[in-house]
């Protein structure tokens, strides 16, 4: 009787999602209980796997496991849409530290059952998986070794939030050949596939304009191919992985494309939550719009045009609603303030002639008079004093207080004076701007020393990608790897670098920046470092040259918080440093190292500003030799590098003077 019994659909919920990119508000609860135009995150995805017939859902966090477990009973006690005809089971371990981890984990309980539907908390979709779970069951019956099939979407979005992919699939079944997760803020000219893709395939299709919400379906064996090869730590290595030892795992993955009447996305970092808030209040992602009960089974809201969400209990009165605004209730708003593209949240108080735009509040925020915010994020119950000015993507923590006529941009504020994940590690004190305002700095969020790697999917890039104009085209957008025109001043132009050398060094770049955030072992970044020299046909000196300029090339360099540079580059060293020790080694190879910097010098104005501090840190460090500045300085032209030598000037004749001692000293000792 067992072969009739029906099979429970089941699927795995991943909760702790990108909590470095979240911060400060990823340091006070789950990213899976973050709001969304008002709705926790993690009710968005349990509503779509309600409306694909899912049964059994598994949430899986290892942190706020109480917090979660706690929102879970408040919504089955308070018939939240979602708790209709399925089980929710909250699990988790606190050991585990990544993705991998969490399948590994999942193997080794023995809860799935069969197929299941993998997805993170923080995708939003209206999708019914069901036929594409048939999908997947048929291709398994087809080829045993499937073991995974990864859902896409088109997209035709001008800004990238690190979701965008290139592959290329077999038009004839959709098995996956080639995958590649596309840089933010950068705009590839040309894509480099490998051969084998072509000839081994008489029949590719290549995607370049799709969005990856990280929704799956696996096969019982994707569980156990996590627990048997333990490098598996994020989906893209499990994806990887497969595609580079498809013979020897004997497992395949497929691919299925979402229709166009269809929404998926995933909040992977602040620009995607103002760009899934922007789509939600539009209504693309129908039914879940403002207007219609959600979470609990009553409308909420009442919806005019220009698409205005009010709730009846909010107070709004001569106030201008231009567009795209959701209003919650208990909310008061008094006269002369202009709101558009914002979303305010619960029991929120906002002053006279205050502008609000592209403004996110959180539950109990208050905003006293003639205050201005703009692409910025408030947590719970945070208070903004009187004429203050907050915009660029900042994001307040919840409780914080700013005081009057604060001026912020590109900013983390949170209530707490220091930092400390846990009773071992030496608590850092911030930088504070106010009683209850303390400035989250790059070293704080950047510093390998105070990550430990929690996040459950993708890498996410060391500063953290901040909201912004959303109309932007991505070719106005500043990113490392630009390089500059002649200016009207006639100051040098940067030579753009062949295709191949350009390749490598984003593949440098990649590496370390990956290595910096995990504090993997410098003997690993090595050996990949190696690997793409050898495999783009790169000089010693070309490795040289390219490891130096993918240091200064990290986000963190690039953006370091509240314009640092210094800062930054000391955490960057500290973690890297025997990395560029294993090539900068020779005097040519410091004359290589130094010649880098002249690049960066002309790339990066913050650098330019600290040129000299930055190559006496280099001295310092012992990574340049005080022989190697003076013979750089020497070749330096006076016309061309007129500024850059005026910004060393001091620094060289202080090394010519200690020269100098140490000769007189030597000379004594002879005498003597």
């Amino acid at each position: 009787m067992a072969q009739f019994e029906k099979e429970i659909v089941q699927a795995v919920l991943i909760a702790d999602n990108n909590v470095w990119n979240f911060k400060p508000l990823s340091d006070e609860g789950s990213t899976a209980l973050l709001p969304l135009v008002n709705v926790r995150m993690l009710d968005y995805a349990l509503m779509a796997l309600n409306r694909s017939g899912v049964e059994e859902v598994f949430v899986y966090t290892s942190l706020y496991r109480s917090s979660i477990r706690e929102h879970i009973r408040a919504g089955i006690a308070t018939d939240a849409a979602w708790s209709f005809k399925m089980t929710v089971h909250v699990i988790g371990d606190e050991g585990c530290r990544c993705f991998g981890d969490a399948m590994r984990d999942l193997d080794n309980k023995a809860l799935i059952r069969g197929n299941f539907i993998l997805l993170g908390a923080d995708t939003v979709t209206n999708a019914d998986l069901r036929p594409v779970l048939e999908q997947h069951k048929r291709q398994a019956k087809f080829d045993k070794g499937t073991a995974a099939t990864l859902v896409f979407k088109e997209c035709a979005n001008n800004v990238r939030t690190g979701n965008e992919l290139l592959i290329a699939v077999d038009r004839r079944n959709d098995r996956l050949h080639y995958h590649q997760r596309l840089r933010m803020h950068h705009k590839e000219s040309r894509y480099q596939i490998p051969l084998d893709v072509f000839l081994g395939n008489s029949c590719v299709a290549l995607h370049h304009n799709l969005l990856d919400p990280q929704i799956a379906i696996g096969s019982p064996s994707m569980l156990s191919l996590f627990n048997d090869n333990f490098d598996f730590q994020t989906r893209d290595d499990f994806v990887r992985g497969l595609l580079i030892n498809e013979e020897l795992l004997d497992s395949r993955i497929y691919v299925a494309m979402l229709p166009a009447a269809q929404y998926a996305h995933k909040v992977n970092n602040w620009p995607a939550y103002q760009l899934v808030s922007r789509d939600i209040i539009n209504r693309w992602a129908y039914p879940f719009v403002p207007d219609i009960g959600l979470y609990k089974l009553q409308q909420q809201y009442v919806f005019h045009k220009d698409n205005i969400y009010k709730s009846p209990e909010a107070h709004v009165s001569k106030v201008a609603l231009l567009q795209n605004v959701v209003i919650q209730a208990g909310s008061h708003v008094d006269s002369g303030t202009v709101i558009s593209d914002s979303v305010i949240g619960a029991n929120c108080r906002i002053g006279k002639n205050c502008r609000l735009t592209n403004a996110y509040l959180m539950a109990g925020v208050t905003v006293m008079d003639n205050c201005k915010l703009e692409h910025c994020v408030v947590g719970d119950g945070a208070f903004i004093n009187v004429d203050c000015d907050v915009s660029a993507g900042c994001v307040l923590g919840a409780k914080s207080v700013l005081p009057a006529k604060t001026t912020l941009a590109k900013t983390l504020i949170t209530s707490s004076p220091s930092r400390r994940r846990s009773e071992d590690e030496v608590a850092v004190e911030l930088k504070s701007i106010g009683p209850n305002a303390y400035i989250v700095s790059d070293l704080t969020t950047g510093d390998p020393e105070d990550s430990d790697g929690e996040d459950l999917l993708p890498q996410q890039p060391l500063c953290i990608p901040k909201m912004g104009d959303l109309l932007a085209p991505l070719d106005e957008i500043s990113y490392c790897s630009d390089f500059s025109e002649d200016d009207e001043d006639g100051s040098r132009a940067v030579t753009p670098l062949p295709d191949d050398t350009n390749i490598f060094l984003g593949e440098v770049i990649d590496s370390l920046t990956r290595g910096f955030r995990e504090k993997s072992n410098p003997d690993f970044l090595v050996l990949e470092i190696n690997s793409s020299r050898y495999a783009y046909n790169m000089s010693l000196k070309e490795v040289n040259f390219n490891v130096v300029k993918a240091v200064f090339g990290m986000q963190s360099i690039v953006e370091p918080a509240n314009n640092n540079v210094l800062v930054a580059i000391n955490a960057a060293f500290k973690q890297l440093g025997p990395v560029v020790s294993n090539y900068i080694k020779s005097e040519d190879a410091m004359m290589d190292c130094l010649k880098a910097l002249e690049d960066v010098y002309e790339e990066n104005h913050l650098v330019r500003e600290k040129i000299s501090q930055i190559v006496h840190y280099l001295y310092d460090k012992d990574f340049v030799s005080e022989s190697a500045i003076q013979a750089w300085f020497e070749q330096l032209d006076e016309e061309e590098h007129a500024h850059l030598r005026q910004s060393l000037a001091k620094l060289v004749a202080w090394l010519d003077q200690s020269s100098e001692e140490d000769d007189d000293d030597d000379d004594e000792e002879d005498d003597d």
